[in-house]
């Protein structure tokens, strides 16, 4: 098997509600195509090719919408710079909805 591979396997979690935005499914194996992605690229996959409904509530602008945690290997991603970080092959990628209803 080639190490170059034009793929890029990563896993996507969803927790705190935020699953209910993605056909009620926490957790997703995917396969991009291509070797280099970043966050914010897969943000918007996310949102062409997974999101269910309501992606007012998943994204603002150009990122996830405030209440909403992202952990890339259980690390903040604000430490791993946020939407510029670069997607490894392997990595897990969590979504933590904080916003509840009242």
């Amino acid at each position: 098997m080639s190490t170059d591979s034009p793929v890029l396997p990563i896993i996507i979690e969803f927790g705190g509600g935020a699953e209910l935005l993605f056909g009620k499914k926490k957790r997703h194996e995917v396969t991009l195509n291509g070797s280099k992605w970043t966050v914010k690229q897969l943000l918007f996959w996310l949102r062409d090719n997974l999101l269910t409904e309501r992606p007012e509530l998943f994204l603002q602008n150009d990122t996830v919408r405030p209440g909403i945690l992202v952990l890339v290997n259980e690390a903040d991603w604000e430490l791993m710079g946020e939407g510029e970080y670069a997607l490894q092959a392997g990595d897990t990628i969590l979504f933590i909805s904080t916003l509840h209803g009242g």
